[in-house]
């Protein structure tokens, strides 16, 4: 499974822009540095700047030039999904080694491995996972426990529906 620094530090950074995002008495919210957020975070200023700037293209955040000026979330945190974040930086979450467009299989020839199957699936899971969780829920610690499931059937259950 594949998911780089770019998803990694994307979600990263939103969070700490949500977490750290202040109101003022009237109700506005205060913007976010992007060196505040690289210096929390421990991420270059320049890679947050680039991802960022796709951030806002996919409408995830706002930006305002000038004294006062940064980042604010362009939705409340609970409107935004972390598969939103990692889709709005070209992220790929792949967890099969198949190429797509070549038509080519796990192996590197026509015809799948026979874990694709296992793989893709997982892949899937992962998905919904990330579309279940908002910025929200993670500022909030809201994540663990999440990905429960209820008690697993046994063996001789599984094999009672083979």
């Amino acid at each position: 499974m594949k998911l780089t620094t770019r998803g990694r530090y994307a979600v990263m950074a939103m969070v700490d822009l949500a977490a750290n995002a202040a109101f003022y008495a009237d109700g506005d919210e205060a913007r976010v540095s992007l060196p505040e957020i690289s210096e929390r975070q421990q991420i270059s200023l320049s890679y947050l700047e680039q991802l960022f700037a796709k951030l806002r293209r996919a409408g995830l955040v706002t930006s305002t030039r000038g004294v006062g000026g940064g980042y604010s979330l362009a939705r409340a945190a609970g409107d935004i999904r972390v598969a939103d974040i990692i889709a709005a930086v070209n992220e790929d979450i792949k967890t099969t080694a198949c190429d797509v467009q070549s038509g080519k299989g796990c192996l590197g020839r026509s015809g799948r491995c026979l874990t694709h199957d296992l793989w893709d699936e997982l892949g899937r899971h992962i998905h919904i996972f990330l579309n279940a969780i908002t910025l929200e829920d993670v500022v909030e610690k809201r994540v663990l426990g999440a990905a429960s499931l209820p008690e697993a059937p046994d063996r001789d259950d599984l094999r009672r529906f083979m």
